[in-house]
């Protein structure tokens, strides 16, 4: 689909602002790793060979009597034992020497006898988000070789906590903004192209909106109906559209008596093909320029919450709750300053990536 000469230029704009541009890019490359986190981050192997046959535990549930072994529930792929049926083709002697079996079954044949060695294909990161790492002392543990960012205090990797964690964040602060955003230019957008007594009542209605105590109805919902992902997210879009309604409003209530606007009105076109085909565009600038706040605001908002235990459920990765351990674990700084450079780049891209659209949209910015 070709780009009308107008937003031609406002990409070109876009690109010419070098720092727009390569946030921008250094963002699409951070969330599109997160986006693959399971790949990324797992402990659950990407690829099983097993007796010349190929499995994908990722992607399907498998259980340990698949590879030799004794029970019906998923195979713990990390257990040793496991492994060691894996890599032997089932052999019954993994239970007593695993390790010792598995080094045999390098050569090709354990106790004299051929075996056909099976492999096993693991994510960079042997786990995943919720998983419980098997290492000697006391949690919160330093960084190391096996966990680059080291651990939490219930011994999960830091590392892959972020990256779930980034991925979470995100989606959600798109899903917010773009939902709170379409809601509070539409009501702004009716306020100031009629105004009159729907202006009159909407500011009235806003007025008493802005006044409610936002945290104490989370905490009531989430006492009532339990902590839930969309639960958050419906509650942040309906305490988060009125943000953009008094700067659209302005700019349709300055607009709404232009020449061009009358002379719509002169010729028949309707109100609401003015309001959103005429009059939006010219207002789009003054709305860009509070993407950014809104951005991090949501980010930080999330981030609160979880902080303060009314966020996110506790079985799912938090940012937010990443940084309360950071300050229940001042003995481990490493939590600190994971959470600390995380949150401080993810703001910076997204503040500098919207910084650039606004001036992309306004016509007055050109860049060299």
């Amino acid at each position: 689909m070709a780009l009308s000469p107008l937003n031609r230029r406002r990409w070109r704009n876009f690109r010419r602002n070098r720092r727009a541009f390569w946030s921008l890019i250094l963002f699409c490359v951070l969330f599109g790793i997160s986006l693959f986190a399971e790949l990324i981050a797992n402990e659950k192997p990407l690829i099983v060979s097993y007796r010349g046959e190929v499995y994908f535990p990722i992607l399907n549930f498998y259980p340990e009597t698949q590879f030799g072994g004794d029970f019906k529930t998923e195979a713990i792929y990390r257990d040793i034992e496991v492994q060691c049926l894996i890599r032997t083709g089932g052999l019954d002697t993994c239970f007593d020497d695993p390790e010792g079996v598995i080094a045999d079954a390098a050569d090709g044949q354990v106790a004299g006898e051929p075996v056909q060695p099976g492999w096993i294909v693991w994510p960079l990161i042997p786990y995943s988000f919720n998983t419980i790492v098997d290492i000697q002392g006391v949690a919160p543990s330093p960084p190391d070789a096996n966990n680059w960012l080291g651990t939490d205090d219930t011994k999960r990797d830091v590392l892959a906590r972020v990256i779930y964690g980034v991925r979470l964040s995100v989606i959600f602060t798109l899903i917010v903004t773009g939902l709170a955003s379409v809601i509070g230019v539409f009501a702004g957008a009716v306020q100031g192209y009629f105004g009159g007594k729907t202006d009159l009542i909407f500011q009235r209605v806003l007025e008493i909106w802005a006044s409610t105590p936002s945290l104490y109805v989370i905490i009531i919902l989430f006492a009532i109906l339990g902590r839930s992902f969309w639960l958050l997210v419906f509650v942040s879009v309906l305490f988060g559209w009125p943000a953009l309604v008094g700067v659209v409003r302005a700019e349709f209530l300055r607009a709404r008596n232009f020449e061009y606007v009358r002379a719509a009105r002169a010729l028949g076109v309707g109100n609401w093909k003015i309001m959103f085909r005429h009059m939006l565009p010219n207002a789009m600038v003054a709305t860009l320029t509070l993407l950014p706040f809104i951005v991090s605001g949501t980010i930080g908002m999330l981030a609160s919450l979880d902080f303060l235990g009314f966020g996110l459920p506790a079985a799912l990765p938090s940012l937010g709750e990443l940084t309360l351990q950071a300050k229940q674990n001042l003995q481990a700084p490493w939590l600190g300053f994971t959470a600390f450079f995380t949150f401080a780049v993810l703001l910076s891209l997204l503040v500098f990536i919207f910084e650039g659209v606004r001036d992309a949209f306004d016509p007055r910015k050109t860049f060299q």
